[in-house]
């Protein structure tokens, strides 16, 4: 297996219409874990906010989360992931990428099945969660490809 060599810590995004989950790695940019939700109000005021914790992060890249059709085509709400990530690119000089993020809410949902979470509970939010899966997929896809 192929470690990924940069050391920089990475930010997961998984932008909702109300909400913004958000995931961080670890130092060596092996492990994601899930870190806070943001409200969303604005794509400015949620860029700043996003990236601020890039600062106080020391994030040396950003992965946003964007949601794809059958034809790998953004929809709808890819297409607002795009704009936040555009957003962001304007408030930061932090490299942007943009990840497949389909199907991360429901692993995110089987994942508090699995951890034995009653299910009244497991209907708070899953966005930090889903973005921790996101993140943890982009970080698998370097070590693979010994990035």
């Amino acid at each position: 297996m192929v470690k990924n060599n940069s050391m920089k810590r990475y930010l997961g995004i998984d932008p909702g219409e109300k909400h913004i989950g958000v995931a961080i790695s670890d130092p060596s940019g092996t492990i994601s874990r899930p870190f806070c939700i943001i409200q969303h109000t604005s794509y400015q005021e949620s860029a700043e906010k996003i990236a601020g914790l890039c600062r106080e992060q020391e994030i040396g890249e950003i992965i946003i989360g964007v949601s794809q059709d059958e034809d790998g085509e953004a929809t709808f709400s890819g297409r607002k992931a795009l704009r936040l990530g555009e957003a962001l690119k304007n408030s930061i000089s932090i490299p942007v990428q943009y990840w497949d993020e389909t199907g991360t809410t429901r692993a995110a949902q089987q994942s508090r099945r699995e951890m034995g979470v009653r299910r009244k509970h497991r209907q708070g939010h899953l966005d930090d969660v889903a973005a921790c899966i996101l993140l943890q997929s982009y970080l698998d896809f370097l070590c693979e490809h010994g990035v």
